[in-house]
């Protein structure tokens, strides 16, 4: 079901109810992109608790204010990928190593495991992954600072 005809709001627990146009109520929904680290406000599914999808939305800044809002602050609380803006500092460029980076969120420390733990993502991006499961975004590597680049080089 393709619509923009729904409301939703959060129940008394917090999570999402969504009515949609034939006055169906589903309760505990959750946002989920389609296309998370390239197209992050474009395809967008709210799926019921078994993961089916209940509507699509093409884009989340169509959705009135209130809603797009609601949407967002879940996604917010769902998703955590931190995106890498430099790296710092490396123990080796042997694995395991452990990584100092400036992120988004502030400056982290993690275990890279091994080579195979940096994927890429298109042509710019690359997601790199530690030993706890937290996924790292480098949204592009091209426009990382010199010193970033020449550590990543080692690990490519």
């Amino acid at each position: 079901m393709t619509t923009t005809d729904f409301t939703l709001r959060r129940d008394p627990f917090g999570r999402l109810t969504l009515t949609d146009a034939n006055g169906t109520v589903h309760d505990n929904v959750a946002p989920v992109r389609a296309f998370p680290i390239q197209a992050p406000d474009e395809g967008l599914a709210l799926v019921n608790t078994d993961g089916k999808e209940v509507i699509w939305i093409d884009r989340v800044e169509d959705l009135p204010a209130e809603t797009a809002a609601l949407i967002r602050e879940e996604l917010s609380g769902r998703e955590f990928m931190p995106e890498i803006r430099r790296i710092i500092d490396v123990t080796s460029f042997a694995t395991p190593c452990t990584w100092t980076v400036d992120t988004d969120r502030g400056a982290a420390d993690f275990v890279l495991r091994g080579e195979e733990d940096i994927r890429r993502i298109g042509a710019e991006a690359l997601l790199i992954s530690d030993t706890h499961g937290i996924q790292f975004l480098v949204r592009n590597q091209y426009t990382l600072d010199k010193h970033s680049k020449k550590i990543l080089d080692r690990f490519m």
